[in-house]
Parts: structure tokens; sequence; C-alpha cells
């Protein structure tokens, strides 16, 4: 059979997303509303979750090879869950950072003495989330969806048409960003609906603590979605905003 013969349309796939966004926002909180979830904790942000609710979680990373031997367990044996919740990719930098330090026969003090310097450090850590990203995508083709979560920071964008500016990316060196933002189906930025007060100069933000998920293309925010996504989604406690916005949902 020719390879013409064999085009075909593109069968809609589980998601792979990513959600970023400050402290306390309710990151880990909503990706647990994806469906069947089962949580990998570099860090534990399921304390927020109230017991009757809480998903199940693999046990606590402690070092690189838990990473890689949990990602193994969920490819090559028999479960019921269908999304992977990665929690989360900044404490994995963490992580990742350490062990290339401690790998150097040199004893570094820090990663960007690493492997002799020159960013080599850096590269290697952006390796190792490469890595878990190829994982993620071997468990999408599985049949789950995968949900990595990471801490906000700021950066500010020089480009050469504008004025620099500053927005909200993911905490993360800028080499280990691309797995998670430019191979991901959906990048999610959670924020609280803010408004502002007052008179000139002196105003106050406020807000009653709702929140959305702004994952269509923002200047403020790194945000992107393959899904047709135009405006900001209201997020409701324990309801997935995605649903009916997203067939594979």
């Amino acid at each position: 059979m020719s390879i013409l013969q064999q085009i075909s349309k593109p069968a809609d796939r589980p998601i792979i997303a990513t959600l970023l966004g400050d402290s306390g926002m309710g990151k880990t909180t909503l990706a647990c509303t994806f469906p069947s979830p089962i949580v990998m904790r570099v860090e534990d942000g399921l304390q927020a979750i109230p017991a009757e609710h809480r998903p199940d979680a693999l046990p606590t990373i402690v070092g690189v090879n838990d990473v890689w031997d949990q990602l193994t367990a969920l490819i090559n044996e028999e479960h019921q869950y269908q999304t992977l919740v990665v929690d989360s990719v900044t404490a994995l930098e963490r992580l990742f950072i350490q062990h290339v330090i401690d790998s150097d026969p040199k004893k570094p003090k820090s990663i960007n003495q690493a492997n002799g310097g020159y960013g080599a450090g850096l590269g290697a850590v952006a390796t190792l989330h490469q890595r878990v990203r190829r994982a993620a995508g071997i468990l999408n083709d599985k049949g789950m969806h995968v949900v990595f979560i990471a801490h906000a920071d700021t950066e500010t964008i020089e480009l050469p048409d504008s004025d620099p500016y500053t927005r909200y990316t993911l905490r993360l060196g800028k080499k280990s960003t691309a797995p998670y933002v430019d191979d991901s189906d959906l990048v999610g930025f959670l924020r609280l609906v803010t408004y502002t007060h007052g008179d000139g100069e002196r105003k106050k933000a406020i807000s009653d603590g709702s929140r959305e998920l702004v994952c269509n293309a923002s200047a403020s925010n790194v945000s992107k979605n393959r899904f047709g996504i135009t405006e900001p989604l209201p997020v409701e406690l324990g309801i997935n905003p995605l649903t009916g916005v997203v067939s594979c949902l």
C-alpha cells in the first residue's frame, strides 16, 4: 500500500496540558478535575483538597530515579487511571538541578558551574525535562491525559518591534520551558478575576475570589491552545472548565 493510500483524518486524542499560576490559585485542584487522575507528587499540593475528594497519588518523589520508575510503571503496567497529574514541573526543576550538580565528579557549587559551565549544566537539566515529556507522549498515545502543573514567575520580553514588557511565565529555566509550552496542546494561566477601584493614580486591586483560566494568546502571560478557545474560561470549584469545550473531555 502506498503512503498516499494511507491518508486519513487524525482522530481526537487525550490532551496534554500545562497549568501555571501563583501559589494558592488552585492549580492542583483544577488538574484533579480531569478524568480518573493519578498524581505524581514531586511536591505535595493535595492537602488543599478535602480528603473525601482527594485523588489517588503515587509515592512522594525523593530522587530522580523515582520519576523514571513511576513513569515506567504507568506506561507498562495495567491500571484504571485516565490522567497523570505532574505536581509540579517547578519542583522537578529543583530536583533535576540538584541531580546534575551531585552527578558531576568535580562537585560544582552551582548549576552554572556543572558539567564544565557555559550552560552545559542547564542543558542537562533541560534534557531531563525532555525525557519527562517523551514519557508523557507515550502515556498520551496509550490513552491518558497528562497535566503538568507549574508555578508562575515573571519575565521581561524585549521584541525588536515593541517596547519591553513583563509577562507571567513558567518558573523554569529558559531551556526547560519548551517541553511544557511548545509541545503542549494547551497552556492555561490560572488567575483571580481582579478589578481596580479608586480614582486617579491611587487605585486598589480587588477580587471576590473568582478565578478564570486564560488559554488564549495573551501578552500578559504564556498561554495557548489548539481548540479554538478565544476567551478566558470561568473556573468553578470541582468543575473542569474545559469540559464541553475540548472534545476529548
